[in-house]
């Protein structure tokens, strides 16, 4: 099953977070109870030394080396350091915090390009292994709506379905909005793939504190999104601050309430870095007649009286 062994040693294996032994089994490798997102851990064990003689002298302990952690369809290796990636001026690197209780891991923000697909490039995070996921997942949303006419009505989704499905699948279209900038929350979006992939999304909002939850109550699972006025990363488990991303963790269970209030505090920290946009006051300009506008009030209105539904920041 994997590429690399532990000489000299047997080995301990436990999976998911907090880490729980792998039952013994003697079925097919699929009746292992591990899911999508999951860690493994391999720690080696020592072998047994027979005993020798006693001496005066004081033997020192055979140290058992760390954890070496990676999901399952990889080989199971050490991470290696990866340098970190130039981002914008406008990006803040990474946030890091803390989960509380000895190696439990930190608590991390993704984040994901400030284009029109960030909220598809943080579930892609999450929930397909990568951001470069985006196109899969607006093809997911568009057709959802277009298979369940009932649910994702004109008036549910503010336009006629076709315009909807239409610019959800381009992607210069962000999340079914009005233009780069919408006037509301992704909703039908967050509710699609929560249902779609069986797992709670909470959003929080760094301005308000809010946690929006899409599936609440649903699903054993969730993951977590950040929300900043225009634009989402995600929020993933490192086992160690330096980890590359292919070792997170990034969906939990429901019943870790250690993870949620974590996450709160890590918004916190955001919200005092001002790592947010106030939407009520920012600046915009409609894409079709160029008129100027103050804030999602002042969208939202030019779009009820000429239809325009294009907006940019400036």
């Amino acid at each position: 099953m994997y590429a690399n062994t532990v000489p000299g040693a047997d080995i301990s294996v436990k999976y998911g977070y907090p880490p729980k032994a792998i039952p013994a089994t003697n079925g097919p490798l699929s009746s292992i109870p591990i899911t999508r997102g999951e860690q493994i851990i391999v720690t080696s064990v020592p072998p047994t030394a027979a005993p020798e003689p006693a001496t005066n002298a004081p033997v020192a302990p055979t140290p058992t080396p760390g954890p070496s952690i990676k999901h399952l369809n990889e080989t199971i290796s050490a991470p290696s350091p990866h340098p970190a990636q130039p981002r914008p001026a406008s990006q803040p690197s990474a946030e890091s915090i803390p989960l509380p209780g000895r190696d439990a891991g930190y608590l991390q923000l993704r984040v994901v390009p400030d284009d029109n697909s960030c909220m598809f490039s943080a579930l892609g995070v999450v929930f397909e292994g990568g951001m470069e996921a985006a196109g899969k997942l607006r093809q997911v949303a568009a057709d959802e709506i277009r298979r369940d006419a009932e649910t994702w009505s004109e008036v549910v989704l503010g336009q006629p379905r076709d315009s909807y499905i239409s610019k959800i699948s381009s992607k210069d279209a962000w999340g079914g909005a009005i233009g780069k900038y919408r006037v509301d929350r992704a909703d039908a979006e967050l509710s699609i793939f929560a249902k779609h992939y069986k797992t709670e999304i909470s959003s929080f909002d760094v301005a308000s504190g809010r946690c929006d939850r899409f599936g609440e109550g649903e699903y054993d699972s969730r993951c977590l999104l950040v929300y900043s006025g225009i634009h989402y990363d995600a929020i993933t488990l490192s086992p160690v601050e330096s980890a590359p991303p292919s070792f997170h963790t990034t969906v939990f269970p429901v019943s870790d309430d250690t993870i949620v209030s974590t996450a709160i505090t890590l918004v916190s920290q955001l919200k005092a870095r001002h790592y947010y946009t106030d939407t009520s006051n920012f600046d915009l300009r409609c894409g079709v007649c160029k008129i100027g506008l103050k804030g999602e009030k002042g969208a939202r209105e030019h779009a009820m009286l000429t239809g325009h539904v294009e907006f940019g920041e400036y």
